[in-house]
Parts: structure tokens; sequence; C-alpha cells
């Protein structure tokens, strides 16, 4: 497997960004979810990489740097056909060593609740992330939640 700095231009990119965003919006209750599209991923603020095997695309992540020294983990998605091989840890991982190589303080993220996120729930707590208050434009509810990793 190879990560990279993703083409945005990239059919096989704007394809898994596009089924990302399709899956959010339709795992979500209306108004709860925060995807981000295509053009959104272009802000130069955004660094998104994919991984691909075989020269095909089967994940990609994105984080966005913070005005006050952290950075928010975006748009992580593992292609549907390569589910539970290591791709979302090997692209987290990736983020996280990136963030601490920029002088990032703390990684948050936003994300859901319920059954089909339990497996990304998983892999960020296994990272060391952990529930904590509602940071940016984001509202805690009964289904959003934040999750937040120290880089000292």
């Amino acid at each position: 497997m190879m990560i990279a700095p993703a083409d945005l231009d990239d059919g096989q990119v704007q394809w898994l960004i596009a089924y990302h965003q399709q899956a959010m919006l339709a795992g979500s209750p209306a108004g709860h979810s925060f995807a981000l599209d295509l053009s959104a991923l272009r802000d130069p603020a955004i660094s998104v990489w994919d991984a691909r095997i075989d020269g095909m695309v089967v994940g990609i992540g994105a984080m966005k740097r913070l005005e006050d020294g952290a950075a928010e983990i975006k748009s992580m998605r593992t292609h549907p056909d390569f589910l539970r091989r290591g791709i979302a840890a090997r692209l987290l991982d990736t983020m996280i060593d990136h963030a601490r190589s920029l002088g990032v303080t703390r990684l948050s993220l936003e994300t859901g609740s319920g059954p089909a996120f339990e497996p990304a729930l998983a892999l960020y707590r296994n990272r060391g992330f952990a529930n904590g208050a509602a940071f940016g434009e984001y509202r805690l509810s009964a289904f959003n939640q934040c999750l937040h990793l120290a880089l000292d």
C-alpha cells in the first residue's frame, strides 16, 4: 500500500469523496453530517491523502489546520471493497505523524454515533483519542460527538 498526497482531480479520488459524503448524509440525521465535498476539500488549509493498492484508490483521509495550533481530521473513508485491511489505520497514522511534524498540539474530530460509526470510533480510541468538548462550529448532540488527541 502506498499513501501519498491525493490528486483531487483524479476520478478515483473524486468517487471515494462523493461516496463518503453520500454515506455520511444517508447515515446521519438531517443537519448532523459535516462531511466535506470535493470543492470544500480544495481549501488550502486542508491536506488530503489517498491510499492505493496496485494503483487503485482504496482510502482517503483529510486533515484541516485550525487557527489555534490545532488540526481536525476530516473525511476518513475506506473503499467498501477494502474494509478491515488496516487502510484507515495507516491513513490515520500518516495524518497524526504529519500533524506532529507541523507542530500541531491537538488533533480533533467530529463524528456520529451508532453501529455504523463503531469501527471508526474504535480506531480513533485505539490511537488515544478521547471524547471531549465541542470545537469550532460543532455542537454536541445525541448523535454528534467530538474526540481529541493531545500531541505533546
